[in-house]
């Protein structure tokens, strides 16, 4: 906990044999980083289906 805390708010690696084992990274910065790939997914999905085929509705028929 004191090598988190002496982050003072960055993401730390922790290595293993001098290779990163895992990041230790302040829970701010995960949840902003879970709401932008949050984010993203709809994009992704708009971009796969931008090429296919589209139907007219109605509003009425909906």
């Amino acid at each position: 906990m004191n090598v988190a805390a002496s982050a003072h708010g960055k993401a730390v690696a922790v290595l293993n044999r001098n290779e990163p084992a895992f990041y230790c990274v302040p829970a701010e910065a995960y949840e902003a980083l879970m709401d932008k790939l949050e984010d993203m997914e709809p994009v992704a999905l708009a971009k796969k289906r931008a090429n296919e085929e589209s139907i007219s509705v109605s509003i009425a028929d909906l």
